[in-house]
């Protein structure tokens, strides 16, 4: 629980240079205040630090390529520089005090596109000539339509009155006109209030269009606050938080700017194909579905695009519907704001996984060439790549399995896609390469276990950060070649963490009583204590992997689990229903009743730990933090027969009181969906405690916020409960940072159990 360097640090943030003749990557091998920038290069393998020079130039945001990959466009430090990869020049193309964001060049590359404030310009690389394309203006004179009924009759009324005004009037007008005869033309005028927010901004290839979207904040949302009593200043201090699931969301409107026809229109969603659907789960609610069918509004939305084919003839936006159940994959016209269909994935739960996006990005997509555009979709399923021709409609599966497609990359060439995935195993993640037409994938990497693949600029090389269940993440570097041999780079781990045998715990798989599989990591002892005690483990964030034959991100709980393991207890870490890499299907299982499947699997854990591992059926805890904090909470209130004693960290006990974004994707919302969350809520249930139940928690959690602990301590106190106690920590968020913090919490969590799950440690002596 120390400050993870003792393990050693390894290799993280890899970075080729554009010219793919230098890999950067921080590391710290001598244990140092802070980790370093190393440099390798293909000819040259042994690292050595950055230097100055090479750290000052590494500054690069948005870098983007020319056509032949000759130059580079990029940022530093709000400026835009473009750099020769011939010779490594660099030439600052404008240096001012705002900053310049979103470059890219024109699609005839004698121009850079950029946005600086709320507009965009294109500034021309053979004069310097500079060019506001755009006009979005934030002026707080309201024009006379503006103006209500009686402040424009008032208007009139004083200059019928007074010749004075009249006069003044016309003069005016006079010099309006007077000043259109003989200033520039200036983009059409779009007036943004305070209330707007402008993001998406683009230019389309052939200059003839300006795309932008407008979001506007709700009004009468209320924030929450975090108290935050440890603090400099003697005072307790409030930290601002976020909104609680339910309240109301922004609303968001698309525009084309037509530059010729010098007109703003808006991108109109009424035509999308199932707008007006209502999802399934109002018909547990008679009154709501009558009220919802007879009002027929159209869902809200959320546009993300256009994304624009290489020469600008054709353009496509992605929709996301704002409950959560459509994402439609929409052609559209720039001429009118018209959209016509190209795809849509519904799902009655909602729509996720690896590649697919949502409302503030289209997740993994693009253009093949002037006519197909791919994208990933779950459409049978899994996450696999799809194309879809935007001329004819003609969609075509590129990928196809039991397996997920996790990261997407179009070749510079666009003749293949390369792109990581779990095909092999569920815990076993490779690098493949597959022609753009589709075909079977070649496997490019060859490790058992993890591999994050960097592919350098000009594709000769993979940058293989790699990692095994009871092996830190380590530096290889490998030609891009199926069977090439990958070279380590780097040896992080430290003497101390080499002392010690850490196991490979034994990636196992059973069937849950729906009869759907479900893996596992199995830590057993060497020699199982007399009372055969086990402890369960529950990973947090719902959607995530921790069964598979990497290093796990939960390392510390993983050594943890080894110091348990020579205690004489079995361990299981189980990827429960909703755990990310195993499909849809596995992903959405706990739709609109969280604690459902997900404890039950655990409950199927501990019945095959009982059966098959010998395991004394008496003698089990549970243990994990957030989403593993609530289902230890459910375990021990809702199957207090299966598990004795349970540690729940940083726990979210009531969903109605966390975020948006997470929880309406899968209980819907509060004032809609009641049943969902009362049934999926530990303190509705907390009359089921009878074990021995841990709680601890972050008094400054701005995730899940402390009043979180303190309601259902409220609520254990008014039952009577007696067997349960709260440790707080004064400084620590939802993750902690400080060593003290974790290694308290981890004495109180051995100390649980060691003392409640070996009982005849603590029997009397005869």
């Amino acid at each position: 629980m120390r400050d993870p360097k003792w393990m050693g640090v390894s290799p993280t943030n890899l970075q080729w240079n554009p010219d793919a003749k230098a890999l950067y990557f921080n590391w710290n091998p001598e244990n140092k205040d802070r980790d370093l920038m190393y440099v390798i290069s293909p000819a040259d393998k042994k690292p050595r630090p950055a230097n100055r020079p090479e750290l000052t130039a590494l500054n690069r945001n948005n870098l983007s390529y020319n056509k032949n990959r000759t130059k580079a466009l990029f940022e530093r430090n709000g400026d835009l520089i473009l750099l020769d990869l011939s010779n490594h020049t660099e030439k600052i193309l404008i240096s001012t005090l705002d900053r310049e964001s979103g470059a890219a060049l024109s699609a005839d590359e004698n121009s850079v596109i950029f946005q600086r404030n709320e507009n965009l310009f294109r500034l021309s690389l053979r004069d310097g000539s500079l060019l506001q394309l755009s006009n979005l203006s934030r002026s707080r004179k309201r024009p006379d339509a503006a103006l209500s009924k009686q402040d424009q009759w008032l208007k009139a009324d004083q200059l019928a009155t007074f010749e004075y005004l009249a006069k003044k009037e016309q003069e005016n007008k006079w010099n309006q006109e007077d000043r259109k005869l003989t200033e520039s033309k200036r983009p059409k005028e779009f007036i943004l209030d305070d209330k707007m927010q402008l993001n998406n901004i683009r230019l389309s290839p052939d200059e003839k269009y300006i795309a932008f979207r407008i979001s506007r904040s709700p009004d009468g949302n209320q924030n929450t606050i975090v108290p935050n009593f440890i603090t400099s200043s003697g005072y307790v201090e409030d930290i601002p938080g976020r909104t609680k699931v339910g309240n109301a969301l922004p609303t968001y409107q698309n525009y084309i700017y037509d530059l010729k026809r010098d007109t703003i229109y808006q991108i109109s969603t009424k035509e999308i194909p199932g707008i007006k659907d209502l999802p399934d789960y109002v018909k547990d609610y008679p009154k709501q579905l009558e009220e919802r069918t007879k009002k027929n509004e159209d869902r809200k939305v959320a546009i993300t695009g256009p994304f624009w084919n290489e020469d600008g003839s054709q353009a496509v936006v992605v929709v996301f519907a704002q409950d959560n159940k459509d994402r439609w994959i929409m052609k559209l016209n720039p001429e009118n704001g018209q959209l016509s269909l190209l795809d849509r994935q519904r799902d009655e739960a909602w729509i996720a996984g690896p590649g697919i996006g949502g409302s503030f990005g289209g997740g993994s997509l693009g253009w093949i060439n002037r006519q197909q555009f791919y994208y990933q979709s779950e459409a049978t399923g899994y996450s696999h790549l799809y194309s879809v021709n935007v001329l004819n409609g003609q969609k075509k599966q590129l990928t196809s399995g039991n397996w997920e497609v996790q990261t997407l990359r179009l070749s510079n060439d666009k003749k293949s896609f390369y792109f990581s995935a779990n095909k092999e195993h569920p815990g076993i993640t490779h690098y493949y390469r597959i022609p753009v037409g589709g075909g079977d994938p070649i496997q490019l990497t060859s490790m058992k276990g993890l591999n994050e693949v960097s592919l350098s600029p000009d594709e000769k090389w993979l940058a293989i950060r790699y990692s095994y269940s009871n092996k830190p993440w380590e530096l290889y570097i490998q030609e891009n070649k199926p069977g090439a041999k990958a070279t380590n780079i780097t040896q992080s781990t430290s003497a101390e963490f080499n002392s010690y045998a850490w196991r490979a715990p034994e990636v196992i798989n059973f069937n849950n009583r729906h009869g759907d599989p479900v893996y596992a990591r199995l830590y057993q002892p060497a020699t199982p204590h007399p009372d055969r005690p086990a402890v369960v483990f529950v990973h947090g964030a719902g959607y995530l992997q921790n069964v598979h034959y990497g290093w796990s991100t939960y390392f510390r709980e993983y050594m943890f689990h080894n110091l348990l393991a020579d205690a004489g207890y079995t361990v299981l870490d189980i990827d429960y229903t909703a755990s990310s890499g195993y499909g849809r299907n596995h992903r959405t299982g706990i739709y609109r009743h969280m604690g459902g499947k997900d404890l039950s699997d655990q409950v199927d854990g501990v019945k095959l730990l009982v059966e098959k591992y010998g395991v004394n059926a008496k003698n089990v805890g549970i243990y994990g933090g957030s989403y593993g904090g609530f289902i230890t909470l459910m375990g021990m209130f809702t199957t207090p027969e299966v598990f004795k004693s349970g540690a729940a960290l940083r726990s979210v006990t009531d969903w109605a009181h966390y975020n948006h974004g997470y929880t309406s994707n899968i209980l819907n919302e509060p004032a809609n969906d009641e049943l969902a969350y009362r049934r999926s809520s530990p303190i509705y249930f907390a009359e089921g405690l009878k074990g021995n139940l841990l709680m601890c928690h972050g008094m400054v959690d701005v995730n899940v916020q402390f009043q979180d602990i303190v309601r259902l301590s409220q609520k254990l106190i008014e039952l009577g409960k007696n067997n349960w106690e709260l440790a707080v920590y004064p400084v620590e968020d939802h993750g902690f940072t400080e060593p003290s913090s974790w290694t308290d919490e981890y004495k109180r969590i051995f100390k649980l159990f060691e003392t409640t799950l070996k009982p005849s440690d603590i029997a009397p002596k005869q």
